[in-house]
């Protein structure tokens, strides 16, 4: 039997600094008032019910970061931040001169230790998600599965097709699914596109492997417990002690730690999936068309204009 448990929090990973996209995306204007695309994530989230925002930013860019979301964001909307901090890496390493980037989204979550306690979802701050995400995490997340030692954690699943680039390649991780609409497993994909012969993806920039259309790709929309930030944790020094020759580019992703915890019979994740097309913007040229997604939504009434005008 489920009970109840307390509100979830919407974290938000920030603290990528947009190297293919030339800039700080996260802040980039895509409303027809300005608006940025997380706000539109915290607009969805607040209204499905999620208690409050957690934004994970990098020290660079944490003043201009602070300030934008000060000035665009209701202060009805409980925000904290938390610094994701490149330095924090398990004894015995040394960060190599020409690693200019966080480690990422597993140390991202890593990084919320002792600042979320309770259930949470986590997504992206430059993708566009759409309101039925929300939705469907907080029902599960609100949900208290049976305490049998396995972690109950989720996720929202879209179609490849509907979270591609028209610019050129981008990261996905494919999933696996099981007939009980619970995941097997996921593969990270750093390089997918459509070509002439339909989606492919490359591992070395030159042999392309077909994807099937129907393939559901993780956009990094997952709901957990609270337990997984420890078990990430745990798992950093073998992320760094596995990658130790490569320590220069290595990522510690999200998806691959949790494909792990399902291997190991430590976790469950069941796949919510929508219909809706999850829009980012990994290159500069995806902003003309988010955009006009986004100015569309508003002229069917799914937003105000500006978005939280019913909200101040």
């Amino acid at each position: 039997m489920s009970v109840s448990v307390t509100r979830p929090t919407l974290v938000v990973m920030a603290a990528g600094l947009g190297s293919r996209f030339g800039g700080l995306k996260q802040l980039e204007p895509v409303g027809v008032n300005g608006e940025i695309i997380l706000e539109y994530s915290v607009h969805d989230a607040v209204k499905a019910g999620f208690g409050r925002v957690v934004f994970i930013i990098n020290e660079k860019i944490e003043a201009e970061f602070k300030e934008r979301v000060s000035s665009r964001i209701p202060a009805s909307v409980k925000c904290d931040f938390c610094i994701q901090d490149p330095n924090n890496i398990p004894a015995g390493y040394e960060i190599p001169p020409e690693r200019k980037k966080p480690w990422g989204t597993g140390q991202a979550v890593m990084s919320l230790k002792g600042i979320v306690n309770e259930p949470f979802a986590v997504i992206n701050a430059d993708d566009y998600y759409g309101a039925e995400a929300y939705r469907l995490l907080y029902a599960c997340l609100t949900e208290q599965g049976s305490a049998d030692g396995v972690a109950n954690y989720c996720m929202v699943g879209y179609g490849v097709a509907n979270t591609l680039s028209e610019n050129g390649t981008v990261a996905r991780g494919i999933c696996e699914i099981g007939e009980d609409g619970y995941l097997l497993g996921v593969t990270e994909r750093t390089k997918i596109m459509r070509r002439e012969e339909g989606i492919c993806f490359t591992e070395d920039g030159e042999t392309w492997t077909a994807l099937p259309e129907d393939s559901v790709a993780s956009m990094n929309c997952w709901g957990f417990t609270p337990d997984v930030i420890d078990g990430l944790a745990d798992g950093f020094p073998r992320f760094f002690e596995a990658n130790r020759d490569k320590l220069a580019t290595a990522e510690y992703f999200l998806p691959e730690f949790v494909g792990g915890q399902l291997k190991a019979g430590k976790a469950r994740v069941k796949v919510l999936t929508t219909p809706d097309g999850c829009f980012g913007v990994t290159y500069r040229e995806d902003l003309p068309k988010l955009r006009e997604r986004i100015a569309a939504f508003t002229a069917e009434g799914r937003y105000s204009a500006p978005l939280w005008k019913n909200s101040r």
